[in-house]
């Protein structure tokens, strides 16, 4: 895969999945800029692309906020002249039983993970037109297919956005550009360090392949879907759980 010239902007690329997503397109030649409400994780981020030889810029971004996304867009097109490739990774979790969950945490998820990727898309997309072409890649979730108790506004956003790249596949296709969701399963972060060793070995129990996944294996499969290889792929749900979940 070869994305030299390309230009990409990946949400939510402090840590974690959003970071390895930025090193993975870096390394095949992108040039990357970096938003995130962590500014200062954010230049780590965009130094560890630098040491790879890219471009990195790295901005303030909360992709709640209409304005902070359009300011964000506007810095990224005054420094690179265009975006080629948009990732939707910001996210965040409040998670509850239905009964006791607080309205505010209801909609705060909701403005962050499904609203904030309508704001993204609405705000790259005209030059993606302009240019005929573009990849916008969604990061769901398993949970969203196979749902999962205590986790209604969360599995609502990532459902939602899975409908979101569907919808804007149909209307952007003729332009040349694609939209897809990549839908992780269980991922090995910080915060799963911390789980029980019962819960652990419960949600093993559930993955035929019998491991948990890495950022990078989700960041590959991003990188994929951001190449020409993926031009005739759009509308589609790329599912990396090891087979925890098989539409």
């Amino acid at each position: 895969m070869n994305l030299e010239g390309r230009v990409a902007l990946v949400t939510g690329a402090a840590q974690g999945i959003g970071r390895a997503i930025a090193l993975a397109l870096a390394e095949v030649g992108a040039d990357i800029a970096g938003g995130d409400v962590n500014l200062e994780g954010m230049e780590k981020t965009a130094k560890e692309i630098e040491a790879l030889g890219r471009k990195a810029l790295a901005v303030k971004l909360d992709v709640s906020d209409p304005a902070s996304v359009k300011d964000a867009v506007t810095k990224v097109l005054e420094a690179f002249q265009k975006i080629d490739i948009l990732v939707n990774n910001a996210g965040i979790t409040k998670d509850n039983l239905i009964m006791r969950m607080k309205r505010e945490d209801w909609d705060r998820v909701l403005s962050i993970n499904l609203n904030g990727a309508f704001h993204c898309i609405q705000a790259v997309l005209p030059g993606m037109v302009k240019q005929r072409s573009g990849r916008i890649i969604n990061i769901a979730s398993v949970v969203a297919q196979a749902g999962n108790a205590g986790q209604a506004n969360y599995i609502s956003s990532k459902a939602g956005l899975i409908g979101l790249t569907k919808a804007v596949a149909s209307e952007v296709g003729s332009r040349t550009i694609t939209v897809n969701a990549v839908a992780p399963g269980f991922i090995a972060t910080a915060m799963t360090e911390n789980l029980p060793e019962p819960v652990k070995q419960r949600m093993m129990s559930l993955i035929p392949l019998a491991r948990m996944g890495t950022d990078r294996d989700i960041a590959s499969a991003v990188r994929f879907l951001a190449s020409d290889e993926a031009g005739y792929i759009t509308g589609h749900v790329l599912n990396v759980n090891g087979g925890m979940y098989m539409s």
